[in-house]
């Protein structure tokens, strides 16, 4: 077991700064797609035809290899951490933009119609009305985004040792120690469900005006699967 926390030195890192370094480069894309996709979602609300294109192009986008992402980007951002994030950035908009849209779209149109009436304009009628009933699909699409970030963040390790835990795993060839892709397995898979249980006490806390049977109807559809990049 002493082993199994015995991090090479080429990682320049101590497990708890792997960790660190891991959450890092996996939430902030989460963050950056999450403050994209707001406004984007908002158009595709507004303008229904765009909605399509728009659903397309990520969709696309998200068919990209991760891999085959480094390689265009490593020209530009070289072996550094924002060639890891730009992608998983690009990724989560798959995710993002219907869960968001779906979200508002299923806010009651009586519910818009007295917004109006009480002199809400657009934007804060979105921010205000549509967006806080759209809580709990948003958040139900960034327990996905979240989960699969943590899991892609590893696949930096061929780039330059930017995987954070990841790089484990690439170590543990090198050195032949299995025991440090157990740790990087392991504590992934850990990380991604505090991360998860976290969103959910977000959800609760952002929705108390919903019954908790309400709140455990909407929780209970399946997530969509995210493919493995």
């Amino acid at each position: 077991m002493s082993g199994f926390f015995d991090i090479p030195s080429d990682l320049q890192h101590s497990w708890l700064g792997l960790i660190g370094l891991h959450l890092r480069e996996a939430l902030l894309p989460v963050l950056a797609g999450l403050l994209i996709a707001l406004p984007l979602s908002q158009l595709c609300v507004r303008f229904r035809w765009l909605y399509p294109p728009v659903l397309w192009v990520t969709t696309v986008l998200y068919a990209i290899p991760s891999l085959a992402f480094f390689v265009i980007l490593i020209d530009y951002t070289g072996q550094t951490e924002l060639t890891v994030m730009i992608p998983l950035t690009v990724y989560t908009l798959v995710i993002l933009v219907p869960a968001i849209v779906d979200g508002v779209r299923s806010v009651p149109q009586e519910t818009l119609a007295a917004a109006t009436a009480m002199g809400f304009g657009p934007v804060r009628r979105y921010v205000q009305v549509q967006l806080p009933i759209a809580v709990p699909a948003i958040i139900a699409g960034l327990r996905v985004a979240t989960v699969s970030s943590i899991s892609l963040v590893s696949v930096g390790a061929l780039i330059g040792n930017q995987g954070a835990l990841g790089n484990l795993i690439n170590d543990a060839n090198i050195y032949n120690r299995p025991e440090l892709a157990v740790n990087a397995v392991v504590t992934m898979a850990v990380l991604a469900i505090l991360a998860d249980g976290l969103l959910v006490v977000v959800r609760l806390l952002l929705t108390p005006w919903m019954p908790s049977g309400a709140r455990a109807r909407r929780t209970d559809r399946p997530e969509p699967e995210v493919a493995a990049r």
